[in-house]
């Protein structure tokens, strides 16, 4: 069974803490480089996902310098581009689940930001769509969330909270595998 890497949202906007707030996984984006050296060695192919909002004043917008890719992701030839602005990498522009039946690719591993938003809407789709899913959480990282919730009143959860509840969500829910970059490059 064919594998690729699918990067998620490895955007220059993520960078900007006073918009997101704090963060967790100062490591992501070294992660991220590893993943993607394993994958150049291997010829496997690597498909760059990046987030092109239509949100007035995003900073993911198309027009927005927050736009650009990571130098890491930017450097990489990939086998495929995706544009998408909602939350799954299957409602994104070419689309990504027919390309990756033309190549027959059955395996997915998935890294990229945010965690608990683009990367795990996608990896619960992959999984429901029937491949193989694995997402790197240690390539990976999210931000602080606080917000008022009916029933709830208001809810904080940290960035790291956010993380170990999305692994263990989607490991529990049979939706992909979670694994570290050192268990996946070697």
């Amino acid at each position: 069974m064919t594998r690729a890497l699918l990067i998620i949202d490895m955007q220059r906007a993520f960078d900007d803490l006073d918009f997101w707030g704090p963060t967790a996984n100062p490591d992501c984006e070294a992660n991220v480089e590893a993943l993607i050296a394993t994958w150049t060695r291997s010829g496997e192919p690597i498909v760059v996902v990046r987030h092109d909002s239509v949100s007035p004043g995003s900073p993911l917008s198309p027009a927005s310098p927050g736009n650009a890719l990571v130098d890491a992701v930017a450097a990489v030839e990939p086998a495929l581009s995706v544009s998408k602005s909602v939350n799954s990498a299957f409602y994104g522009d070419p689309d990504l689940h027919a390309w990756l039946g033309e190549q027959g690719v059955g395996e997915l591993v998935v890294c990229g930001i945010q965690t608990n938003m683009c990367v795990e809407t996608t990896a619960r789709m992959a999984g429901n769509l029937g491949y193989d899913v694995t997402v790197v959480l240690d390539a990976t990282r999210t931000f602080d969330l606080t917000a008022d919730v009916a029933g709830l009143g208001t809810v904080t959860r940290s960035a790291a909270e956010l993380m170990a509840a999305t692994a263990l969500v989607l490991q529990e829910g049979g939706f992909a595998k979670i694994a570290t970059t050192a268990e996946i490059a070697g």
